[in-house]
């Protein structure tokens, strides 16, 4: 067996957030696929959710000291930055330890001393961006990495050009399998909204749409469906909301299950996580989106253009929009079944649905070309 078709080394960073992890599981089941034998190790943060998404997947993982420097107060940042040099060691010695061929970080500020340190130690190194501006650790690394994958048409400008890659961004294996089913048929009586908040910022997501859907099933669609992902923060105050007006709705913090939830979705409402809407092009879900109105760099806003330009998505800035609103914009799309199926079809020509294969495609040069030569 020749090195270039057998199995490899992979390091794998990132985290903090499911837009983050996700598409690097994406990334690692891919090469799984492509070259089996393969090994992956995820490098993280000591967060939960890092080790808990990883830990249903399989994946070896081990995480290093690192705090955040983007948006922080003076006394967060100076801590930030002390822990720098630990951050740097730690890295060096998961490396060292682990002996990969490649490095590939999708996005985080652990990324930052990972890869870097991937450089110093002469190891090929890849990063991905989901967003369509890029955040503060992958702009800098953007100078030192040997190639650049991006997930969005437009970000290419804060990029060397001859580094990057449009792979698009990396969707779970049970996203794509979900997606080669055949869709529910259309007319139906009885349809499905499902309202995606739960990640940072999304309160005032959560009381815009759950007023808006009771609004719109005691007025309108008494038969509709609701299911809700609220965040732990406030899943039993929108789960007594619903329940004091008298509406059944399925409300958790969140659902392992997401893509059963998927499956039984006609419409979504949601932030704009890169994330998130590569999913839903993929699936061909129609979506009213509301952006973090405090993303960094507005990037939220920036990812849901891209889309609604599409015409797969509608787009709503939070501070414009009223419960009234929201509910008039569901339930004109719920009586509009040619333009919900219009809006779909439009959402899945944004898709990437070989993403994860692309990036891994890229990987594989370099540690081709870096046997080669």
């Amino acid at each position: 067996m020749t090195f270039d078709k057998g199995p490899i080394r992979m390091l794998l960073t990132g985290g903090g957030t499911g837009g983050h992890l996700f598409p690097g599981i994406a990334a690692a089941e891919a090469l799984c696929r492509q070259r089996p034998g393969s090994e992956v190790l995820f490098v993280g943060t000591r967060r939960k959710m890092d080790k808990t998404s990883l830990a249903r997947y399989g994946f070896a993982v081990r995480s290093i000291h690192c705090l955040g420097l983007k948006g922080k107060s003076l006394v967060s940042t100076v801590q930030a930055l002390a822990m720098l040099p630990l951050s740097f060691i730690e890295a060096a010695f998961q490396i060292v330890r682990f002996r990969p061929d490649i490095v590939l970080g999708v996005g985080g500020y652990v990324t930052g001393p990972v890869v870097a340190m991937a450089r110093m130690l002469r190891v090929p190194t890849v990063i991905h961006e989901q967003n369509s501006v890029p955040g503060l650790a992958n702009r800098k690394l953007g100078t030192l990495v040997d190639r650049i994958c991006l997930s969005l048409p437009g970000s290419e400008e804060y990029f060397f050009e001859k580094k990057v890659t449009l792979t698009g961004n990396p969707v779970r294996r049970d996203i794509l399998n979900l997606a080669q089913e055949e869709p529910k048929p259309g007319g139906e009586s009885k349809m499905t909204v499902l309202i995606l908040g739960g990640s940072q910022g999304a309160h005032r997501v959560n009381e815009l749409a759950s007023e808006a859907l009771i609004s719109c099933r005691k007025n309108a669609r008494p038969d509709l469906a609701i299911i809700h992902q609220t965040g732990a923060a406030d899943e039993e105050v929108i789960k007594k909301r619903y329940d004091e007006s008298g509406i059944k709705a399925h409300v958790a913090a969140f659902f392992a299950d997401i893509p059963e939830m998927y499956r039984k979705a006609d419409l979504l409402v949601s932030r704009a996580g890169a994330t998130t809407l590569a999913e839903l092009a993929v699936l061909g879900k129609p979506a009213i989106l509301i952006p973090y109105p405090y993303a960094a760099d507005n990037h939220q806003e920036k990812n849901a253009r891209y889309y609604c330009d599409g015409g797969g998505a509608l787009m709503f800035m939070e501070r414009d929009l009223t419960e009234a609103v929201l509910a008039d914009t569901v339930r004109q799309l719920l009586i509009d079944q040619k333009r919900l199926r219009e809006m779909a079809i439009a959402m899945k020509k944004l898709a990437y649905p070989k993403a994860a294969e692309e990036i891994i495609d890229v990987c594989l040069q370099l540690v081709a070309g870096r046997r080669g030569s």
